[in-house]
């Protein structure tokens, strides 16, 4: 599912989108909005920004 969802962000990615009206604009970024959303949630990989990284760290130093 997910190479089908990449392949497909790669298709909407190589169109000609010049040609297209608004609505078909419109219609083309929910989809990549919904494709991405899906994608990120089937990641299932735990994510920690540099803040928080920071944050552990100070933390592991002050307890030990």
């Amino acid at each position: 599912r997910m190479q089908q969802l990449i392949h497909r962000l790669e298709d909407i990615k190589g169109m000609n989108k010049s040609e297209m009206t608004r609505l078909e604009k419109k219609s083309l970024r929910k989809e990549v909005k919904g494709i991405k959303k899906e994608l990120k949630a089937n990641g299932k990989g735990v994510y920690l920004s540099v803040g928080a990284i920071i944050i552990i760290i100070l933390l592991l130093i002050l307890i030990l």
